[in-house]
């Protein structure tokens, strides 16, 4: 089965963007590593970078090494949208999960108006020939498919934000997740890799 796998910057206070929607605060460092840690971040996961950088960033030609399909919310949606972008990621199959988004926004995505849980299962039980499902956001949709979140990539920045984007919205329902790698970075972020942890099972009485 596929895996569902959050990818996403996260603040110190949990903030995924600011109160409107902005992003553009988080620090990489100096030029020079901001420069570094962008070129390494895009060569680990070149299906992230929008079809329209990765041709200027030499990625037009890699093939997608994680993900096939995107799952976003209509805040995640939104900035491309807002720049007359209605197909961000050509090279990934799109859905958006909002209620009012028109359906026939682009054809190259689908909108789904409910039931993200209900995507998302369906999506994972494709056969992906080893490819998994990018949730970019946000925070709602990370809290109403959390039950269904295999992983987690987080790329943590040394920034308060005070206010804005939870990466997490939802009921509350604590879900452990173990850390499988980190990269720390000179500019003073990281990248974290986190599984699910999975239940154990208590063994059958004889």
């Amino acid at each position: 089965m596929r895996k569902l796998v959050y990818y996403v910057g996260v603040s110190l206070d949990g903030r995924i963007a600011g109160p409107g929607g902005e992003y553009d605060f988080f620090p990489a460092g100096d030029e020079q590593q901001s420069v570094a840690y962008s070129a390494w971040t895009n060569a680990l996961y070149p299906d992230t970078v929008p079809t329209a950088f990765r041709a200027p960033l030499g990625l037009a030609d890699v093939p997608n090494r994680h993900f096939d399909t995107i799952v976003m919310g209509l805040g995640a949606y939104r900035p491309a949208f807002d720049a007359g972008v209605t197909s961000p990621y050509a090279h990934l199959r799109q859905y958006v999960v909002s209620s009012t988004l028109k359906p026939d926004i682009d054809p190259a995505v689908t909108v789904v108006p409910g039931d993200p849980l209900a995507l998302v299962r369906d999506l994972k039980r494709e056969d992906g020939a080893g490819l998994d499902i990018w949730l970019c956001g946000g925070g709602k949709l990370a809290g109403a498919v959390l039950p269904e979140i295999d992983e987690l990539v987080i790329k943590s920045y040394p920034v308060v934000a005070g206010a804005g984007v939870p990466a997490f919205d939802g009921a509350f329902d604590p879900t452990v997740f173990d850390v499988v790698a980190r990269t720390a970075f000179p500019g003073g972020n990281t990248l974290t890799h986190l599984t699910r942890r999975q239940a154990v099972r208590a063994p059958a009485s004889s």
